[in-house]
C-alpha cells in the first residue's frame, strides 16, 4: 500500500493568472512542490499532479511525475480541494493507504517539515494531520461601522492573548479513506503545530508572489531544495 503525493493545480487563477507557472527563483512556482516530494522520496512512492491546464502538465511531465487530468467538473473556482485529490485516487489503479497534500500556492517549507510530521502522525495514529501556526494579531469584526474584539479585551496585551492558531496550508497527511469520504482534515486531525518564516508565504496575490521571491533570495542554502 502505497503513500502518494498529490500536487493540486488549477490553471483558472484571477487575482494572479497562471501564477502555478510563474517564476519563483529559477523555477515554475508548482515545480518547488514537486521537488520538495521528490526529496522526501523515501516516505514517498509517488507523486501525482492534478490539473485542468496544459501548460502547468507540460511542465510537471518535463519533472518525471504523474499528471491526471483534472476535469472541467471539478475545476471551477468554488470547488473544494478534496474534489481533486480523490479524483486522482479514483483514477489510479494502485492501492493508496496515505495522501500527502502539498499544495503549489505554499512553495517553500522547511526540509525536515514532513519527515517530522509523518513521524507524529503514526505516532498520534490519527486519521490525518495539517500545519498550524500560532496567531500574534488582536481580532475582531467590524458590525454596523463598530469594531468588535474576538480574541481580546480592549487594552489587553498581545502577549496575555489566549493562543489561537491558523491553517497555514504547508503540508497535510491524510489517510486515502478519508479523502473518499471527502475529508482532508477528519475529525481526529491532528494540527502540528510550527513556527517557520515559509508558514507565512501562501501566493494568491502578486503581492505574495513578491514576498515569496523575498524570502527565497533571503534563505540559506541549507533551507532550500
Amino acid at each position: 500500500m502505497k503513500t502518494i503525493a498529490v500536487i493540486p493545480a488549477r490553471g483558472g487563477s484571477k487575482r494572479l493568472p497562471n501564477k502555478n507557472i510563474l517564476m519563483l527563483g529559477d523555477l515554475p512556482l508548482i515545480a518547488h512542490s514537486i521537488l520538495y516530494a521528490k526529496a522526501n522520496n523515501h516516505l514517498i512512492d509517488a507523486i501525482y499532479v492534478t490539473t485542468d491546464d496544459a501548460a502547468i502538465k507540460k511542465i510537471a511531465l518535463s519533472y518525471n511525475v504523474n499528471v491526471i487530468d483534472r476535469p472541467a467538473a471539478i475545476s471551477g473556482d468554488f470547488e473544494p480541494t478534496v474534489s481533486a485529490v480523490k479524483h486522482v485516487l479514483e483514477s489510479i489503479v494502485e492501492e493508496v493507504k496515505t495522501v500527502v497534500l502539498l499544495q503549489p500556492t505554499n512553495p517553500l517549507r522547511p526540509k525536515t517539515l514532513l519527515e517530522s510530521c509523518f513521524k507524529v502522525y503514526n505516532e498520534k495514529k490519527c486519521d490525518s494531520l495539517f500545519t498550524v501556526s500560532q496567531n500574534e494579531h488582536k481580532l475582531g469584526s467590524i458590525q454596523k461601522d463598530v469594531f468588535k474584539p474576538f480574541n481580546y479585551k480592549p487594552g489587553q496585551r498581545s502577549q496575555d492573548l489566549e493562543p489561537l492558531y491558523f491553517e497555514n496550508g504547508l503540508l497535510y497527511i491524510v489517510k486515502s479513506k478519508s479523502v473518499l469520504k471527502d475529508d482532508i482534515i477528519t475529525t481526529n486531525a491532528f494540527p502540528y503545530k510550527m513556527n517557520h518564516l515559509f508558514e507565512n508565504i501562501d501566493i494568491d496575490t502578486q503581492a505574495d508572489f513578491d514576498y515569496a521571491q523575498y524570502v527565497l533570495n533571503k534563505t540559506s542554502n541549507s533551507e532550500k531544495i
